[in-house]
């Protein structure tokens, strides 16, 4: 094989049953440099609530998180139909992590209004996909139609997305949720000529390895706001609540995902990929959204910021609340949809909302989701599972 022919190969599927199927080490650097972006929304949120701007503050993180986490979420099916890893591939996987590294510098800017950056790198993102599209539309004839139907679609809701740039801010959140609505119809309509061959373990084993990094940011953000508040003069007592209940709910909001097997059950012909895949927004972004309330709470109780008991209390059960339903309608139910699963679900989650009254909301999610946890491994005994 001569050197042009190695560095580049026809785009072709791979098989989506073929054994062993992992990560590969571009795809995990990939990962890592999109959680620089998740790390900035998560701090631009904490410094909204502890600034006394909590409602803003989770508008243009519920925006920007989509931005971050949609790309992701292309770039991760395509690769698991078509990752070939030749030199093109390679190439334009780092002109997608460029693309991130923009979007994260511009977040900051874009919780002041200032959307010009983030928007650039998305697209600077988008354009790599298009591009592998294209490349699959020449090298396989059977999905050519829906290579080209993504193309296209990807094109035209760019075109929108630059147009977002330059929209009035009276109609900036309609505006958003169109082009978002948009957004979700491209994969449903391009994958009508026929589904891509993504692979049910390998897009499983993605989307926990993200789940992870992303939990990995929370507790990262939650350390340095108690490191700020252990080298202040007078640390607080109460900071311990806020180390107790964030470590209760990290570890078990990873025990809860990693019980069950979600690679046996994706790939089956009653669940929708769409609905699995476009649902662990949720998942992700309530994840991220629980470090920046831990910080908040840590600025509540250190005398720190302006976010009251209440507001920085919901800043941690909310997200927790959120996780929790998802966690069980995407995950849990496709396993168990019977009411030994969906009650304690239910019960924890008007548990951890009931705790936004108390003085304590970060502990009460806590126990809140350790209880869960031990109703889980009771019902899952002896069926311990990899994701």
């Amino acid at each position: 094989m001569n050197r042009t022919s190695s560095f580049i190969r026809p785009l072709v599927p791979r098989d989506p049953h073929e054994p062993h199927r992992v990560a590969t080490p571009l795809e995990l650097l990939t990962d890592l440099c999109f959680v620089v972006a998740v790390a900035q929304a998560a701090t631009g949120l904490h410094h909204a609530i502890s600034e006394g701007h909590a409602a803003s503050g989770v508008g243009h993180f519920a925006m920007a998180f989509f931005a971050i986490w949609w790309t992701w979420l292309n770039f991760t099916w395509f690769t698991s139909a078509y990752d070939n890893d030749d030199g093109i591939a390679r190439l334009l996987t780092i002109f997608q992590i460029l693309g991130s590294l923009v979007l994260a510098a511009g977040i900051v800017r874009f919780f002041n209004d200032d959307a010009l950056l983030i928007i650039v790198g998305y697209v600077i993102m988008r354009i790599a996909l298009v591009i592998q599209w294209l490349r699959v539309s020449r090298n396989d004839p059977e999905h050519a139609l829906t290579a080209r139907r993504y193309a296209l679609g990807i094109v035209l809701v760019q075109i929108g997305w630059i147009g977002f740039y330059f929209v009035p801010s009276a109609i900036y959140v309609p505006t958003f949720l169109v082009l978002v609505l948009c957004e979700f119809a491209v994969p449903i309509w391009s994958e009508k000529p026929g589904m891509t061959p993504w692979h049910p373990h390998h897009i499983a084993e993605r989307y926990s390895l993200f789940f992870i990094i992303v939990l990995g940011e929370t507790i990262l953000s939650t350390t340095i706001a108690i490191q700020d508040a252990v080298d202040g003069e007078h640390p607080a007592a109460q900071v311990t609540y806020v180390v107790i209940g964030g470590i209760l709910i990290v570890f078990s909001l990873w025990w809860l995902y990693f019980q069950r097997n979600a690679g046996e059950v994706i790939g089956g012909d009653n669940v929708s990929p769409f609905v699995w895949g476009f649902g662990h927004y949720f998942i992700f972004a309530a994840a991220a959204a629980i470090g920046a309330g831990l910080a908040s709470r840590v600025d509540f109780w250190t005398h720190h910021g302006d976010g009251s008991a209440l507001v920085t209390g919901a800043a941690v059960t909310i997200p927790v609340a959120v996780i929790l339903a998802a966690l069980w309608f995407i995950h849990i139910r496709l396993h168990d949809s019977s009411v030994r699963t969906l009650a304690p679900f239910s019960v924890a989650i008007v548990v951890v909302l009931g705790g936004t009254y108390t003085a304590v909301p970060e502990l009460v999610a806590g126990l809140a989701c350790a209880a869960l946890l031990a109703v889980e491994l009771i019902l899952t005994e002896g069926k311990s599972e990899t994701v």
